[in-house]
C-alpha cells in the first residue's frame, strides 16, 4: 500500500546551480492518521560513478577533488578521494560516466558492468547515483586527465589493498567509493 500524499505547498526557494525546493505536504499513514511535513528538497539532478580497476596490476584509479560542502563541514582541506563521476545532464548514465572518465582520469574506458544505482541522501536530496565498474589499462590512457574548465582533479592510482586501507583509516570517505571498492571487494574479481 502507498500512502496518500497531498501536496499543500511547492515553493521554488532558489535556482542558483540546481533548484532547492520548499514542500509541505499532508501524508497519510495506514492507520488514517495525517501528518504534515515541512521539508526542503534539493533537486540537482542525476549522477553517475564508475570504478576503473586493473587485475593485472591489481590497483585501481581514483581522483581527489576539493569538495566545498565537505571544507564547510570540517574537512579541513576540503579535498576527497574519489571514484570519477558526474552529472548526467542530458546524457544516458553510460554516455555519462564515459565522458566523466576520459575529463578526469584520462582513461577511455572499454566494456562497463553498470552495478546499481542508488539514492545517496534520500531525506533531502533528489538523485539517483547509477554505480558502475570498467577494467582499464595502460593502452586506454588517452591524456593525463585532472579535469574541465574549473576542475582541479589529481588522478591516482593506488593499489587495490591501499584503497581499501585507506577505506579502514579514514582517509577516503566518499560514500560511493566506498560502496564501489566494497563491491569490488565482494565480487571476487581482484582476486589472484
Amino acid at each position: 500500500m502507498s500512502f496518500k500524499i497531498d501536496v499543500i505547498k511547492d515553493k521554488i526557494l532558489s535556482e542558483n546551480y540546481f533548484v532547492l525546493r520548499n514542500i509541505t505536504y499532508d501524508l497519510t499513514r495506514k492507520n488514517g492518521e495525517i501528518i504534515r511535513h515541512k521539508r526542503e528538497v534539493y533537486d540537482r539532478g542525476n549522477g553517475a560513478t564508475i570504478l576503473l580497476y586493473n587485475r593485472d596490476k591489481h590497483t585501481v584509479v581514483l581522483i581527489r577533488q576539493f569538495r566545498v560542502a565537505t571544507w564547510v563541514n570540517g574537512n579541513e582541506d576540503g579535498r576527497l578521494i574519489e571514484t570519477c563521476a558526474g552529472l548526467l545532464d542530458d546524457d544516458e548514465p553510460e554516455a555519462c560516466i564515459r565522458k566523466e572518465a576520459i575529463e578526469e582520469t584520462g582513461y577511455r574506458v572499454g566494456e562497463v558492468r553498470k552495478v546499481f544505482e542508488l539514492y545517496m541522501s534520500p531525506g533531502g536530496v533528489t538523485e539517483i547515483v547509477h554505480f558502475f565498474i570498467a577494467e582499464y589499462d595502460d593502452a586506454l590512457r588517452a591524456n593525463a586527465g585532472g579535469g574541465v574548465e574549473d576542475e582541479d582533479i589529481e588522478v591516482l592510482e593506488i593499489p587495490f589493498s591501499c584503497a581499501l586501507e585507506m577505506v579502514a583509516t579514514g582517509e577516503i570517505r566518499d560514500g560511493k567509493t566506498v560502496i564501489l571498492l566494497q563491491y569490488l571487494q565482494a565480487s571476487g574479481l581482484m582476486q589472484r
